[in-house]
């Protein structure tokens, strides 16, 4: 069973309620070990399948109690060998599939009342089966951490490989980027504070309540739908700024003065602290930009370019030197593709960095600078950027010499889904499985469930 498959299956149980729950008849259907799996644990997770828009190929009254019964060996042994997941990653897990689930829903008054419960009884009740899921995980995580990939395993994968099996590697560029933010008048720095002032008044004076302020005029649009709230972070997950004043915050009923920070300026209002965790709500507002200070930024960008053009300088040093984009100014400006690790994009992949540079370099040739064009970067401000096309790869059949990263990536998860299959078939011979006889005719992906 891939990896995947198992953790999905954990981590989206208990997502709904069993609906029509009082009209089935709940009987055990499989015994794993000691550990039982009842019929209306496999409804549960039909329904949640059905929700999830997950596609079975086959019968879902068999694929799910294997997948089941499957997640109980991991389960049983990584309690033989000591495997445990931190509190933190749990309530880290929990925080991110309950926001999940209001954004589904719409709000969370509209969540509680689906289920009828608290958020923190929402919370609990989500908290063990994602438990189980991470361990799950770093069960197989250690399974298959000792596999080692040297280059002759990648070299006789892809001799072995037929023509027409031979992996296509998209397009693939590496880009630079150099970045000015416009300036912001003071102004308009004022305007946002006296607004955020305002809305402190109404709050504190209890004219409104914060949530709803949030929903109406809060700009970070990941937490406006939850009335601001961010759920449960640690210290670290939160920038230094908006966490020196949390941290804090004693008094719920109170707003925090305001914060500034690199995605504008914040209010703070505090629900929860657990430990070194706190729950949070906020408004955030974002001084707009005048038109004349994009002009007066793409002009500089455009005379920047200019000059890289006519080798007066070059377009490393400028980023170096001139770019007010901290991630890549160290890399002479080049863009890294956090998901590989690499500098290397595949188109899908910059758009969903930045449509605006995907659309701009889909264009340009090898060595090109671009004409400066306005973007929306990862803090949600507009700024202006030139970039560089320093490299494309046209699409193409995977070969050695160009996709070695690719193909060992590849060669890594057959041997790891290799050796789980294996280990899944080790384990059911040592494990005591008994399935109600109106469910042992089903074609089972591990036949060794049944025995004779």
């Amino acid at each position: 069973m891939c990896v995947k498959h198992v953790v999905l299956l954990l981590m989206c149980l208990v997502t709904l309620p069993v609906l029509g729950q009082n009209n089935v008849i709940d009987e055990v259907v499989w015994v794993v070990g000691d550990e039982a799996i009842l019929k209306s644990e496999v409804e549960s997770e039909r329904l949640n399948a059905q929700y999830e828009g997950r596609k079975f190929d086959g019968d879902p009254y068999c694929i799910i109690p294997e997948e089941l019964a499957v997640q109980k060996l991991f389960l049983h042994q990584a309690e033989i060998d000591s495997i445990e997941v931190s509190e933190q990653e749990v309530i880290r897990e929990v925080e991110r599939r309950h926001n999940w689930l209001i954004d589904q829903i719409g709000s969370k008054e509209k969540l509680e009342e689906y289920y009828n419960k608290t958020s923190t009884q929402i919370r609990e009740m989500l908290r063990e089966n994602i438990r189980s899921g991470l361990i799950v995980q770093r069960m197989q995580q250690k399974i298959v951490g000792d596999i080692k990939i040297v280059p002759a395993d990648v070299r006789r994968y892809f001799k072995d490989l037929p023509q027409d099996s031979i992996p296509f590697i998209p397009t693939q560029v590496e880009v630079q980027i150099l970045t000015l933010e416009p300036k912001i008048p003071q102004e308009e720095i004022e305007r946002v504070k006296k607004t955020l002032r305002d809305y402190t008044d109404q709050v504190n004076k209890g004219e409104i309540a914060f949530t709803t302020l949030a929903r109406l005029y809060s700009e970070d649009e990941g937490t406006r739908r939850r009335g601001g709230e961010l759920g449960f972070m640690g210290r670290g997950e939160l920038v230094q700024e908006y966490a020196n004043v949390a941290f804090n915050l004693q008094d719920p009923s109170k707003v925090s003065k305001i914060v500034e920070s690199e995605f504008g300026f914040h209010i703070i209002q505090l629900i929860e602290k657990r430990g070194d965790r706190i729950n949070t709500r906020h408004i955030l507002l974002k001084p707009k930009v005048e038109e004349k200070d994009i002009e007066a930024s793409l002009m500089r960008l455009d005379s920047i370019a200019n000059d890289i053009r006519s080798e007066k300088f070059t377009f490393e040093g400028a980023a170096t030197y001139l770019s007010h984009d901290k991630d890549t100014r160290n890399n002479h400006g080049l863009l890294a593709n956090k998901s590989t690790g690499t500098a290397r994009f595949e188109m899908q992949e910059l758009a969903q960095f930045s449509q605006e540079v995907a659309k701009t370099v889909e264009k340009m040739n090898i060595g090109e600078i671009s004409e400066p064009f306005t973007m929306i970067n990862s803090k949600g401000k507009e700024i202006c950027a030139i970039v560089k096309l320093k490299t494309r790869i046209n699409g193409h059949k995977a070969t050695i010499s160009d996709d070695y990263q690719r193909l060992k990536a590849i060669v890594q998860e057959k041997m790891g889904d290799a050796k789980l299959q294996k280990w899944i078939v080790d384990k059911q011979k040592n494990t005591y499985v008994r399935i109600n006889e109106n469910w042992v005719k089903c074609d089972f992906k591990y036949p060794g469930w049944v025995r004779q």
